[in-house]
């Protein structure tokens, strides 16, 4: 049952990592390059739109893989070496808070921050208070969500190994 369940995690860690790896280096750049080339009246706007819904699926579906995966790290604890078990549960917390912060902290200010204003973030003046708060919003999502792909990377490969080994 525990190999299994490795194998479970592994999937679901990588699936999610996969995800986030490519909603970063594709879809992202991809949404805003694409509307801007067609002169789409509020084009940034309109991606913003595209690239929060979609970072919402990967924020949501990483705090709960990493919560499902630490929750199977006890199930399975024996398998592990004391430091091995510590340093993953501590990587996948690290997934789950950076994640979690991104979705419902950063996520939800930089809405609230759109709503204020009232007009479309990229027709408020560079200098407005409320824009450069939005740009520091913006900083601090890629800053979480690239903690928690390290994080995840990095308990993907103590996970997988201990599947790869056969040690399970």
């Amino acid at each position: 049952m525990s190999h299994i369940l490795n194998k479970v995690r592994v999937l679901l860690i990588g699936a999610w990592l996969g995800a986030a790896i490519f909603f970063s280096a594709a879809v992202a750049p991809s949404a805003f390059a694409v509307l801007r080339s067609f002169n789409v009246p509020n084009a940034t706007e309109i991606a913003g739109g595209i690239v929060n819904r979609t970072l919402s699926v990967v924020n949501t579906s990483g705090f709960f893989i990493s919560l499902l995966s630490i929750v199977a790290a006890v199930v399975v604890r024996k398998r592990y070496g004391v430091r091995a078990f510590v340093v993953q549960l501590m990587l996948l917390a690290v997934m789950a808070l950076a994640t979690g912060i991104g979705q419902w902290v950063i996520a939800a200010r930089m809405r609230a921050l759109r709503q204020a204003v009232g007009i479309p973030i990229e027709q408020v003046s560079l200098a407005d208070a409320n824009r450069v708060a939005f740009a520091a919003l913006h900083s601090y999502s890629v800053v979480a969500l690239s903690i928690a792909i390290i994080a995840g990377l990095i308990a993907f490969f103590i996970v997988s190994n201990r599947v790869e080994a056969g040690r399970d």
